[in-house]
């Protein structure tokens, strides 16, 4: 499967972000997505997720929202913070389980 992030780029402390999940050749409505974040020099961390019956999954600072129609999911981060920065990939995985399919991430970089 092709998993395309974007969205990424310059983020500033205390504002928002979203960022974009665009899989075009699945029947996405029968997958569940992840999002993970991997800081500079750190281990890559799952941060949210959503079920392919939702459509928004609240996680503390993030949401994950999908819109089946148009084959996308989305991140909004709020309160954006220092930490925050790094890289951030989408994956998806069929809600029966199987190969999860990642992107090739989208880069934050948060600053004052």
């Amino acid at each position: 499967a092709h998993v395309v992030e974007s969205g990424g780029g310059l983020a500033h402390i205390g504002g928002s972000l979203t960022l974009s999940c665009v899989v075009p050749r699945l029947t996405f409505s029968e997958f569940q997505v992840k999002w993970y974040h991997q800081s500079p020099g750190k281990e890559r961390e799952r941060i949210a997720s959503i079920d392919h019956r939702s459509t928004v999954s609240k996680w503390g600072r993030f949401t994950v929202s999908r819109n089946n129609a148009n084959h996308t999911a989305f991140l909004q981060i709020d309160n954006i913070q220092s930490e925050d920065t790094g890289d951030y990939y989408c994956t998806v995985q069929h809600r029966i389980g199987g190969h999860e399919y990642w992107g090739q991430g989208t880069q934050v970089t948060v600053s004052a």
